[in-house]
């Protein structure tokens, strides 16, 4: 995790050097690991790329100094990206749909950030719309869209991807990670397969979610209850390659709670749903690895836990399986 031997000057060069878990429930035989990014200031993944794409972006004078941000995002994107512009003197805007987690919307509004919902019936795709729209009305604004920008994988690829490397000295056989914009995939995957090319990438979606539809598999569509990872519109989802997937694993609503309520129980861990799929989908990549279904260049699997169950107890999230989904 992040070395504290010395003082820092600013919050941001806390983000990054999570720890690396082993997770105790699996096959013997292939050892899976969790990044636990709830370790971050702004606890969950988005605060790599918050930091990682405005300083790219004031470096490339995309946005000028002193300007405003305005992204579409369930949440930690917005946590992220607040954290970031409050240090690097930006004004920040987050256009949310109504039905994500109120205390993400609370946080972001006690870093500064402005929030404008949107109804949830639009989806995301509303909420890049408006976004888009509130850009063009004021000055000096710019959309990073994580959805689409190259520098969210890219952030990955940087940071991510190599301090998993450095912890397993380049022992990762499998690597496994929720899809919502893709880009922590996308930017793990691209610096594993430099390593070595026949790293097995999976990506985890809900059930109901139609990433899959990309790399030609049926989906039904409908109705999902964990958030942060999935779409109902993969037009929206740029950063997805599915030249570097070899696999996407659907994870049922039921399953990634069991999961979540089960590695709180038994490991530790407070994390919320999309890290239940992910280690649902985890596992399900160690047993096919360990019977031979899989052929990998290690015996072990990492995975991401994205963020915190705190920020969804409002929600119910470990109440019993109908309270949380109704």
């Amino acid at each position: 995790m992040t070395s504290h031997d010395r003082p820092m000057e600013s919050v941001l060069e806390t983000i990054g050097q999570t720890p690396l878990v082993r997770i105790q429930d699996g096959v013997e035989d292939v050892r899976i690991y969790a990044k636990l990014e709830s370790f971050n200031p702004g606890a969950s993944v988005k605060d790599r790329i918050g930091r990682y794409m405005l300083e790219r972006m004031l470096e490339r004078g995309d946005v000028p100094a002193g300007g405003t941000v305005i992204e579409p995002t369930a949440g930690n994107t917005g946590i992220g990206l607040a954290i970031a512009a409050q240090q690097l003197g930006l004004d920040a805007i987050f256009v949310v749909p109504e039905r994500f987690s109120q205390e993400k919307q609370q946080l972001m509004d006690a870093l500064g950030a402005e929030i404008i919902n949107t109804p949830t019936e639009d989806g995301m795709g509303g909420a890049i719309e408006r976004a888009h729209e509130l850009a063009e009305e004021l000055d000096d604004a710019v959309v990073p869209q994580q959805f689409s920008n190259p520098l969210n994988a890219e952030a990955h690829y940087a940071t991510t991807g190599p301090e998993i490397y450095e912890t397993l000295d380049g022992e990762v056989g499998a690597v496994v990670a929720g899809c919502g914009t893709a880009g922590t995939l996308m930017g793990i995957a691209r610096h594993a397969l430099e390593q070595d090319d026949r790293t097995h990438v999976a990506a985890v979606e809900p059930e109901g979610s139609l990433y899959g539809e990309i790399v030609g598999e049926d989906r039904d569509e409908d109705e999902y209850k964990i958030e942060g990872i999935g779409t109902h519109d993969p037009s929206t989802n740029e950063l997805f390659d599915p030249e570097l997937v070899d696999d996407v694993y659907p994870v049922a609503d039921r399953d990634a709670h069991d999961e979540l309520v089960r590695l709180a129980r038994e490991e530790g861990h407070l994390v919320a749903s999309s890290a239940g799929a992910a280690s649902v989908a985890a596992k399900r990549v160690a047993r096919k690895i360990a019977i031979g279904d899989i052929e990998t260049p290690h015996d072990t699997v990492v995975t991401i836990f994205p963020d915190s169950s705190e920020r969804y107890l409002s929600k119910g999230i470990y109440r019993s399986f109908e309270e949380w989904s109704s």
